[in-house]
């Protein structure tokens, strides 16, 4: 069984490529959602089957209607998260 949403978080010592290949495949097996955080880059990006990746920066808001509707956060929220 594949989940609905995947989430990805870059530890410094993480590749960008392997982690957006590793979107991708879940997004193939079935997934709906693929997210990718970017703490280096202060940057969230969005994947869908159908659609190319949608990036989010500071000032934008993340919200994911297909499975969360009337969830959202302010990307800018995201970073006082220390992740390791």
């Amino acid at each position: 069984m594949v989940p609905d949403l995947v989430v990805e978080i870059k530890s410094q010592s993480d590749r960008l490529k392997p982690l957006r290949e590793k979107i991708r495949s879940f997004l193939e097996l079935g997934a709906q959602i693929g997210i990718l955080i970017d703490p280096d880059k202060r940057t969230v990006t969005i994947y869908t089957p159908t659609a190319e990746p949608v990036v989010l920066r500071d000032g934008d808001i993340l919200s994911i209607p297909q499975l969360l509707p009337g969830w959202e956060v302010p990307v800018a929220e995201l970073w006082p998260i220390e992740f390791e």
